[in-house]
């Protein structure tokens, strides 16, 4: 499966994903102004504070995915009817189509996969028409998606694809040929409605990726709603989540009615094997040089240190590159397509510290990482606790089945009341950990 000639013309230039290798001294030296204020958790409301995008993190997660990747996670399948031999389901795979699904779902998991193979096995290649539509969030999320139905349609040659996004303008009064739609909420919803490119009675898949995403960009909720009320009856439905807050469930039953439901089951059990302490400090400074005696007192494979704003990340990132530390700096003014090649090049370990703000919370698997460190606390922009990102912060560890160890910096009467309300949270007792005494962090490592 190839695109077709009319969308061709407008991805040539895009939808090759750029690859740019950073050199980590040079991000880290970019930065190394030294912060006028601590930078901790009190500056909750500052303006460098790195905003969780997620569209922008999906598209990151899919760029530095070219496999599956492992997970330990386990799921649970709620099905709509007990009885079902459907019921015990434990995979994508093993739901038998038709059926509407919810599926929360991460990068790696096979989850485009899964869909990809529903709207190929739907599709009739000898009607030139359009039959499946998958609607993503972002632009770029769609080329994405794209290239993998591209790639898992490239021997049906008589499927073809085109892409309704921005850039792909068509001739009014066009009949579409391909049997596979894959773009934007609102373009979709003008060649359906305005200008009569796709009927919608004739579709059999409608795919809705990345809900969270797309609930969280203006007007594309109530555009996927009106595309969808617009399908047959007998039309599949299938929509993926990575998350499932309240707000993301509403609009899943909106869009998908009668169900079956694959979720993750919580996270919080892989707290089991992430060994967690806290160092009392008063400064940024105190903070550093507790990092330092750490790093002098075990030997870290590689870590991730975890800022709460830009400013203090830079500040960390060349004082570590100072110390003679290889540093790579991640941070939310990168281009995606930067932030990857920086993943990369942490990966292939050519540099064993990652020095990052919130957007590398999400979803980055690196085996060898064997420590993360809150050098400032996750907090919301009203300053409470942020759970959830400590969750995803602390499991860049302890990934794969192997053990894992969190060390969290408090320097304030602040951040001691956000590590008790985290403690407070999870159920975890968090150990205070003296940083002046090499003895007890070499027994941390054990």
């Amino acid at each position: 499966m190839v695109p077709s000639g009319t969308a061709n013309a407008a991805l040539a230039t895009t939808a090759t994903t750029t690859t740019t290798t950073t050199s980590t001294n040079t991000a880290a030296a970019s930065a190394t102004t030294p912060a006028k204020t601590g930078g901790g958790e009190g500056d909750k409301t500052g303006e460098e504070d790195d905003k969780d995008d997620k569209a922008a993190q999906s598209l990151l997660n899919k760029l530095i995915r070219s496999n599956l990747v492992n997970t330990t996670n386990q799921v649970e399948v709620l099905q709509r009817d007990p009885n079902s031999p459907l019921y015990s389901v434990k995979s994508f795979e093993e739901l038998r189509l038709p059926q509407n699904l919810i599926a929360q779902s991460q990068s790696g998991t096979g989850k485009t996969a899964a869909f990809v193979l529903a709207m190929l096995s739907h599709v009739d290649p000898n009607n030139k028409f359009p039959q499946a539509l998958c609607v993503s969030p972002t632009y770029e999320l769609a080329l994405q998606t794209g290239k993998v139905i591209e790639q898992m349609g490239k021997h049906y040659s008589e499927v073809k694809l085109v892409y309704a996004i921005r850039g792909n303008k068509l001739q009014r009064g066009t009949q579409l040929q391909e049997q596979v739609v894959i773009g934007t909420p609102g373009t979709m919803l003008d060649w359906c409605l305005k200008f009569k490119f796709i009927d919608p009675k004739k579709i059999k898949v409608f795919v809705l990726d990345e809900a969270d995403v797309m609930i969280a960009t203006q007007g594309h909720q109530d555009q996927s709603i009106r595309i969808q009320r617009m399908l047959p009856k007998q039309c599949q439905m299938l929509l993926f989540s990575a998350t499932f807050e309240e707000t993301v469930w509403n609009f899943a039953q909106r869009i998908v009615p009668d169900p079956n439901i694959i979720k993750l089951k919580r996270e919080e059990e892989t707290l089991d094997t992430i060994k967690q302490y806290y160092v009392l400090c008063n400064s940024k400074e105190e903070k550093f040089m507790a990092l330092c005696n750490i790093y002098g007192a075990i030997t870290i494979a590689q870590a991730m240190i975890f800022c709460h704003t830009r400013k203090t990340a830079g500040w960390l990132a060349g004082e570590l590159s100072r110390e003679g530390h290889q540093v790579a700096l991640l941070s939310g003014e990168m281009q995606v397509e930067q932030r990857a090649a920086v993943i990369d090049r942490f990966r292939d370990g050519k540099e064993k510290v990652l020095v990052t703000t919130n957007v590398c919370a999400r979803g980055i698997d690196v085996e060898q990482v064997s420590v993360v460190i809150n050098f400032d606390l996750p907090v919301d922009r009203d300053g409470n606790p942020d759970n959830e990102t400590y969750l995803h912060r602390i499991g860049r560890t302890g990934r794969f089945g192997k053990r894992g160890l969190a060390i969290n910096m408090v320097d304030s009467r602040f951040s001691m009341n956000v590590l008790n309300k985290i403690q407070d949270h999870f159920n975890k007792k968090i150990e205070k950990l003296d940083t002046d005494d090499l003895d007890e962090i070499e027994k941390i490592a054990g």
